[in-house]
């Protein structure tokens, strides 16, 4: 009897844990097959993301108007697309009804683009009754520029060697920007060699404040500035391409020389790209795309550098050479035409003593070193065989002769 009785009392112990264990794993499919509310509007909303990328590479307005906020489509129906994708990065508000989505938008312009263009979107979506979801709105995320198509409707211009995408611009205008554009291409590549892509894209907003939203910075920062490049420093050449900005404000009250030379400067910042990095000194990265840009001008050193000429002219001579804080565009717009024009008249002395192609060389070097300290001191030595202080003398020697 009692070896009866404890048979069953182990009997009932391995059924107590049997059931303990069916009830466990019954917890976990139950934890584990529901879906919450997050859940499914996530996939709903990626299915929606997916939809809606699709439409845009198809050129399907129907489709795109199917997943809510129709204008965008219109805006960017001119713009070449290779690529055009979305990642849901976050969702947020999920239980009314109506999300904020974090979204990260990739894409790829057609012939231009090696790698996609990342930038960051904040879609506002809503469900409604018929159960599925729909875009509300769609916005550049928090300290994110502008994309062109936020702005109004782009048109395109293909020239032979570049792409212009403007808003608020007329064709004609937008082909004037391209024969500027193209010119400067091949004065580039006799410059700087033909390592690089050979096409270049430019932005053209309507105004100044459409400059300053695609850059995300305030107009302030960029009155009186004709043009900016943007682009990855030291990027591989699988990076996106470079956009050429401008503003059409300071732009368009220049000559057809200025306009040249101002596309031109830019137009080499794409070029030498590659070999620009976190070792290169302002003065030189700018002081080269104004050499480029005036290489084959015939301009004096004078007309070229007028407030530099003017200090030298009083005596003022700049005892170094320009540093990174003298080129903001926040400051005095005489200091910082000094520092462009000093920079420029460095790489020209180079040009002159050394050669051309020894520029092109020194400037390579300092790219590749791997830090700012030294980068330019190893170039000029191994380069040109002289120092800082040497170079500097002559610098200064140069200003005087040039500039008197």
């Amino acid at each position: 009897m009692a070896g009866r009785r404890r048979a069953w009392d182990a009997w009932r112990v391995r059924g107590v844990a049997l059931w303990l264990l069916l009830g466990a794993l019954v917890s976990l499919v139950a934890c584990g097959g529901g879906r919450s509310a997050t859940d499914t509007a996530s996939a709903d909303v990626r299915r929606l993301l997916d939809r809606r990328a699709a439409a845009v590479l198809a050129g399907d307005a129907p489709a795109y108007e199917r997943t809510g906020a129709p204008a965008g489509f219109t805006r960017l129906r001119a713009l070449p697309l290779a690529a055009w994708s979305y990642r849901l990065i976050a969702l947020h508000g999920t239980d009314g009804g109506v999300v904020t989505a974090d979204v990260e938008l990739s894409y790829r312009v057609e012939g231009i683009d090696k790698a996609p263009v990342k930038v960051g979107r904040t879609l506002s979506l809503t469900e409604r009754d018929d159960g599925r979801w729909y875009v509300d709105h769609d916005k550049p995320a928090r300290q994110t520029g502008q994309q062109l198509w936020d702005q109004g409707t782009v048109r395109a211009v293909r020239g032979a060697r570049s792409l212009v995408l403007g808003v608020g611009q007329s064709p004609d205008s937008l082909r004037r920007y391209a024969g500027f554009a193209d010119r400067a291409v091949p004065a580039v590549t006799q410059a700087w060699g033909g390592a690089w892509t050979k096409r270049v894209v430019v932005l053209v907003p309507k105004s100044l404040e459409g400059m300053a939203g695609l850059l995300g910075s305030p107009a302030s920062a960029y009155r009186g500035i004709a043009a900016v490049t943007t682009g990855e420093v030291g990027g591989s050449p699988r990076a996106p391409a470079d956009r050429i900005i401008v503003n059409p404000e300071a732009y368009g009250v220049l000559g057809d020389f200025g306009k040249q030379v101002v596309l031109t400067h830019e137009t080499t910042h794409v070029a030498t790209r590659t070999a620009t990095t976190a070792a290169t000194p302002l003065w030189l990265s700018e002081g080269y795309a104004d050499w480029v840009g005036y290489r084959s001008t015939g301009r004096t050193a004078v007309q070229a550098a007028p407030e530099l000429a003017r200090a030298v002219a009083s005596g003022d001579v700049p005892d170094a050479l320009p540093e990174d804080a003298d080129f903001g565009f926040g400051g005095d717009a005489a200091n910082l035409a000094q520092s462009y024009e000093g920079g420029w008249l460095a790489c020209r002395l180079i040009a002159d003593r050394w050669g051309e192609v020894r520029l092109g060389e020194f400037y390579r070097a300092v790219g590749a070193h791997r830090t700012r300290a030294g980068a330019v001191e190893g170039a000029m030595a191994n380069v040109l065989g002289t120092t800082r202080g040497e170079f500097t003398e002559l610098w200064r020697d140069y200003l005087r002769a040039q500039l008197a």
